[in-house]
């Protein structure tokens, strides 16, 4: 197979490799500074809520990376996203995080990782193997923004946001696509009084909603408005950030979510998109693995498309400023890098891209080493737009803290039911950040 050809060429690379993960291992292998057993098998450790990742690690270890599978086999783990933090904590007290595990929640929690020991240098580890090149230049920027210039995560996944629309309900609807945020209001007003349902979110979650706060921070206040909050040169409380978290509560205030935002989870705000209940669905394109499944999308594929958030009048910021992310990050613990795990690794970094796109429709930060056809023009357009991009930004809490990042996700649904009101929202979230 054309991937296998790619890896042969790159095996000489290997051995020097493994003698490099191996003593990796052993220096970061736990209390006793001794070496570590190696491992059984080749355990993912995952959250409930994202199937894509585990389900084409699952194809690749019936594939191209049979032979890996063999030698240690895949085994995947998973636990509820908002448990994440509080499991790789526990397994990092006991010196016991896999060998791939879901980054925490916000990248602060990999950073402390990292400065403890206990996630692998994936730079280095990557250019030892010979495939770091495999990687696209664009997620390993990406990612090193996320991480204080390092390479600290896998880009499985590489997205970027936007608002999916139902093309059917808002030509039924006399709806155009908007393209500031006064014709966003517009059009959800319109589809509100015609018994259509705006928006669907998950206020059970929380980021879904907080998304919209950076988006329009974005679009208001221009690119680095996040950065300066993380900077100190300013702050969430500030007038100017207060109006953002004003504007997305108003969205809820006036029903666009429709009923019970704050108990909804994930799978049922997508469901209630794909199944039609909703016109637009703020999200990044990790949903084109759900827009691209029939089973799922009772719409239609060719009913989906993409626009990014709308501009605001006078506002700093551009339309083609998209927020990006590597999905749900992915990292490596340093403890069970050794020979076999250092050959699973460079079987995924060279296969996972093609695999991901053929066979599940996800983008990710791989390169795609065969010829792709997109399953639908939902696919294609946001390839597109990814590629054409010219700045990318990041997204609410990429820059938080822990805490602050759990406060924000917490107090989402109250905003936009009326029970926490904007100003408070922004004071939670800044006092979690260090102060008012």
């Amino acid at each position: 197979m054309p991937h296998r050809t790619i890896r042969a060429r790159r095996l000489t690379f290997v051995s020097a490799g493994v003698m490099s993960l191996a003593v990796l291992a052993t220096a970061c292998g736990g209390g006793g500074g001794g070496t570590s057993a190696a491992p059984k098998d080749f355990t993912y450790l995952s959250v409930t809520e994202n199937t894509t990742t585990r389900t084409a690690l699952t194809t690749l270890s019936k594939g191209t990376c049979k032979a890996e599978n063999d030698a240690l086999p895949l085994k995947v783990e998973t636990v509820p996203q908002a448990q994440l933090d509080q499991k790789l904590q526990l397994l990092a007290g006991q010196d016991a995080l896999p060998a791939q595990f879901a980054a925490g929640n916000a990248p602060a929690l990999t950073k402390q990782l990292a400065k403890s020991g206990k996630v692998a240098d994936i730079q280095l580890e990557l250019d030892r193997l010979g495939v770091l090149d495999q990687l696209e230049p664009a997620a390993v920027s990406t990612i090193k923004a996320l991480y204080g210039g390092k390479l600290m995560a896998l880009p499985y996944e590489y997205n970027i946001e936007g608002i999916f629309y139902n093309k059917k309900l808002f030509k039924e609807n006399g709806v155009a696509v908007p393209g500031t945020w006064d014709e966003l209001l517009a059009a959800a007003e319109k589809l509100n009084a015609k018994g259509v349902q705006p928006f669907s979110a998950s206020g059970a979650q929380g980021w879904p909603l907080t998304r919209l706060i950076s988006g329009y921070l974005y679009r208001s206040l221009g690119p680095d408005a996040l950065d300066k909050v993380d900077a100190g040169s300013a702050k969430l409380t500030d007038p100017a950030y207060v109006k953002a978290a004003e504007e997305i509560a108003a969205l809820g205030k006036k029903g666009y979510f429709g009923k019970g935002v704050g108990s909804i989870d994930y799978d049922t705000a997508m469901n209630q998109f794909l199944t039609g209940k909703s016109a637009m669905f703020y999200m990044g394109s990790w949903a084109l693995a759900n827009i691209s499944d029939p089973k799922q999308n009772k719409v239609g594929a060719e009913n989906v498309g993409f626009m990014p958030f709308p501009a605001v009048k006078g506002g700093a910021g551009a339309i083609d400023q998209y927020p990006s992310n590597i999905g749900l990050a992915i990292t490596l613990g340093s403890k069970n890098l050794d020979k076999k795990t250092g050959a699973w690794v460079g079987c995924i970094t060279e296969n996972y891209g093609s695999t991901a796109l053929n066979d599940h429709g996800t983008i990710s930060g791989f390169k795609v080493n065969t010829p792709v056809k997109d399953a639908n023009e939902v696919t294609t357009t946001v390839r597109k737009t990814i590629s054409s991009s010219q700045q990318n930004v990041l997204w609410f809490e990429a820059l938080f803290t822990t805490k602050a990042t759990t406060i924000s996700n917490t107090n989402a649904a109250g905003l936009v039911n009326g029970s926490v009101s904007p100003k408070q929202f922004m004071e939670n979230v800044q006092a979690a950040l260090g102060g008012q």
